[in-house]
């Protein structure tokens, strides 16, 4: 454990101040893209761009200690629900997300978020604009495909984060006097220039959706027709991920007719299956490996070589895994289910093991360990979800070489239980329960009868489910479910104890303000800044 505290006092020292954004612009294209697009090898090298992106280490050069990558960002809308506590430390590098601190246009974090997914939509944008479709031959077509799949899974993430929705906490007119409702992001693609992107609005959800099912549905056409292109990790979306993504977004604009539709589609193309009771608590592979059974249909994999894992600390296994002793959850900030998720699961529930059981319940000391000593001085409720590469909780060159999950098959089936149900209660919770008792545990029985119960009932189990991989952050914005942190029992530090009424203000994040800086139709139409809009509970 010394080297873990060397390393996190050196972050300490040089990360700056949450305050003092950086003026930046992002191009539309690159100062080599003639010579790119004169090699398909170089095509190859934009299609794998892409997922290396998801694993960037310190984008915005200054060491920022929650700056590692996209599943930085998934760990930033964890933070947010009411199902991920985090134990008071003064490690806690997204501690301005769980607090709702700070979190306005000015900030530095704010600043982080925004370009992250800017430059991801940059890294696709610059494939696409590499390749004449029309004369391309079956490979960079599919590469083209898969860049359509990428970009839109971004924007995706893009409009149900920054989109403003109604809520108790702030008002949907800014300072500035618009209403900004229902506003999501600009788009940007291969073909928008700088001078279009001085003046880039922000667009209305439908206008948003079309331009996102519009890729999806190329997407579909080229990857079905060309030539797959994967190297076993799941790295690249294929056609599966495709009906995936296009289930999601058909979940934001509640199309659930859709919705369910294209969640059977990615369930019968028949290559993906639930995790096993083996596989969901192997102490060596467990949530860090996409090539153990059949679950994962979309990763983002590091490599031993890569910046995040060879800074030791920043990375996800560092940040995912208690276990991980030379990171930097296992240094304080541990990662923990909240009381209420946890109590709503059964005993007989194998996900359960996956955290520590109270001292004295009945599941204390079943739950499957690396290291029992290290475990026993965790608290009540830690996370043992995602292990270190091959069990290794000493060295990162092999703990945190693993994937990070992007897209299960799980998420499907209740995607489509879920949506199903808004039409068709009794049957969605058919779906559900058939789910339950085939994969998870067999006398499993939803008791709710009316639909919103049922929809209630499937919204937990995907919390249950899905705890820890970034997706239901937006079930909780789509549904306009509250967030729920005091209460008698609770494990939510005091300063991130909020009670909302409605889905919470801060889950629509606002837009750093440089954007506006340097795009005048963003200038005005900001998201209102919600820190520290509720006041915090003593429970």
């Amino acid at each position: 454990m010394n080297n873990i505290f060397k390393s996190l006092l050196a972050a300490a020292v040089v990360a700056p101040a949450l305050t003092g954004c950086v003026e930046e612009t992002f191009p539309t294209s690159g100062a080599t893209q003639d010579q790119l697009a004169a090699s398909s090898k170089a095509t190859e090298a934009l299609l794998w761009a892409m997922p290396a992106y998801y694993n960037t280490f310190d984008i915005m050069d200054n060491g920022q200690p929650y700056d590692w990558g996209y599943g930085a960002l998934m760990h930033v809308r964890d933070v947010m629900t009411s199902d991920f506590s985090v134990a008071a430390s003064g490690y806690d590098w997204f501690s301005a997300w769980e607090k709702n601190q700070y979190i306005g246009p000015m900030y530095m974090c704010t600043q982080w978020y925004w370009n992250f997914y800017n430059k991801q939509v940059l890294t696709c944008n610059n494939l696409m604009a590499s390749l004449d479709l029309e004369n391309a031959d079956e490979a960079q077509k599919s590469y083209y495909g898969a860049g359509l799949a990428f970009r839109a899974s971004t924007y995706l993430d893009m409009a149900r984060v920054y989109e403003f929705l109604p809520n108790d906490g702030t008002s949907s007119v800014n300072l500035n006097g618009n209403d900004v409702t229902g506003l999501t992001v600009p788009i940007v693609t291969e073909t928008t220039t700088e001078a279009d992107s001085r003046n880039n609005p922000r667009v209305p959800r439908q206008q948003m959706f079309e331009f996102i099912i519009g890729d999806l549905d190329q997407a579909e056409q080229l990857i079905a027709s060309g030539v797959q292109t994967s190297d076993g990790w799941h790295n690249i979306p294929d056609l599966a991920v495709v009906y995936g993504l296009k289930a999601r977004t058909y979940m934001w604009v509640e199309d659930y007719p859709k919705a369910a539709e294209y969640a059977r589609k990615a369930i019968d193309t028949g290559k993906y299956a639930p995790m096993t009771r083996e596989e969901w608590l192997s102490t060596t592979d467990g949530f860090n490996n996409s090539q153990l059974g059949r679950s994962w249909m979309w990763c983002a994999k590091t490599m031993k070589e890569d910046a995040c894992v060879q800074s030791g600390i920043l990375n996800w296994t560092a940040w995912a895994s208690n276990e991980a002793q030379y990171g930097y959850a296992a240094a304080g900030p541990y990662n923990m289910i909240s009381v209420a998720l946890y109590n709503k699961m059964s005993d007989r529930d194998f996900r359960k093991l996956s955290y520590k059981a109270p001292e004295g319940s009945a599941l204390a000391g079943q739950e499957p360990v690396i290291d029992a000593a290290f475990a026993a001085t965790l608290p009540a409720y830690s996370s043992f979800k995602f292990r270190p590469g091959a069990g290794n909780i000493d060295d990162y060159n092999v703990g945190s070489a693993t994937c990070l999950p992007l897209m299960r098959i799980e998420e499907m089936y209740l995607i489509e239980a879920e949506a199903v149900a808004h039409t068709a209660p009794a049957q969605g919770k058919q779906l559900l329960e058939d789910f339950m008792k085939t994969y998870r545990y067999n006398v499993y029985s939803c008791r709710a009868t009316d639909k919103d119960g049922i929809i209630d009932e499937i919204f937990t189990q995907k919390c249950i489910e899905l705890w820890g991989e970034g997706q239901t952050f937006f079930d909780y914005k789509r549904l306009n479910k509250p967030v729920i942190r005091g209460y008698e029992g609770t494990n939510f530090q005091q300063s991130a104890q909020f009670n909302t009424t409605t889905r919470p203000a801060w889950m629509n994040f606002c837009i750093v303000e440089t954007e506006g800086n340097n795009n005048e139709a963003v200038k005005d139409w900001n998201n209102p800044d919600p820190s520290d809009c509720y006041p915090s509970l003593k429970y």
